[in-house]
């Protein structure tokens, strides 16, 4: 039997995979390519000089963690055992889309014959009305969501690259006329590029997630995990940003010119209240 290698999009699901049945290495996919500057040469030396000084400014990541915990990760699929076939597994948003087309970026700049490609992308599920992700899956339910995996040819992984690098160049103007949902293999990526430019519009100097966090200060005076747990509610139910508490924690942060802090609980400054108005 082929060795199986499977990619995934992050350390819940790979927790999860790894009590099914399914068998094979698991290869953890830590990056948020979806916010910061990328440079058109994946993987390069370059590429990772403006990774590494972004994720240290941004989350405080030191160069050895970074490397430890992401590219020590990402370099695995450089070297892919024979006759090995390799699953995706990724969600609808934002954040896993963008990474998405990363992998496949990579995948086939590595690009072998005798490997086998398959995604598996969850996002909309018969009875639900709300997107689910792979954490809303039982370890028992992977292996059904392996059998309808889609298969990925050199030609799709084609598609995903130039995706990827109208992204990485991210011109407003390409992006909205560039068709993202030309690959049934890809149903979502056109969805989250819409939630990226809308997200990148600005108003009054801020962008819709920044708006939206004054607001919730606004609204109700409350502590930083409140207003985390209001930005995860908003985002399951108006969004497809796909973001975790850290990114939401991190807008928080660069925003503390527009509020105060008193008994742990937050208040908008006059600068702050006129944003709001």
């Amino acid at each position: 039997m082929a060795k199986r290698v499977h990619i995934v999009n992050g350390d819940s699901t790979a927790s999860i995979l790894s009590k099914s049945f399914l068998k094979g290495d698991i290869v953890v996919w830590r990056e948020i390519f979806c916010e910061g500057p990328l440079h058109k040469n994946f993987a390069s030396d370059e590429f990772w000089k403006l990774r590494y000084k972004y994720m240290n400014e941004a989350y405080g990541i030191d160069k050895l963690q970074y490397f430890d915990t992401t590219i020590k990760e990402i370099i695995k699929l450089e070297e892919l055992p024979k006759n090995a076939e390799i699953v995706l597994w990724f969600e609808y948003d934002l954040f896993c889309q963008i990474n998405l087309l990363a992998t496949c970026t990579m995948l086939l700049n590595f690009y072998r014959k005798d490997l086998k490609y398959r995604l598996v992308c969850v996002g909309k599920r018969k009875g639900s009305k709300s997107f689910v992700s792979l954490s809303d899956y039982s370890f028992s339910e992977y292996g059904e969501l392996y059998k309808n995996a889609e298969k990925l040819t050199r030609n799709n992984l084609l598609y995903a690259k130039e995706c990827w690098d109208v992204f990485v160049e991210n011109n407003e103007v390409k992006l909205k006329k560039f068709d993202f949902g030309k690959s049934s293999k890809f149903k979502y990526l056109q969805t989250a590029i819409n939630q990226h430019l809308k997200g990148a519009q600005i108003t009054q100097g801020l962008n819709e997630i920044e708006l939206k966090i004054l607001e919730i200060i606004d609204e109700s005076h409350t502590n930083e995990e409140k207003i985390i747990e209001k930005l995860l509610h908003w985002q399951q139910l108006k969004t497809v940003y796909g973001f975790g508490d850290m990114q939401y924690l991190n807008r928080l942060k660069n925003l503390k010119k527009y509020y105060t802090i008193s008994n742990g609980e937050f208040y908008l400054n006059n600068e702050g209240k006129i944003l709001v108005l």
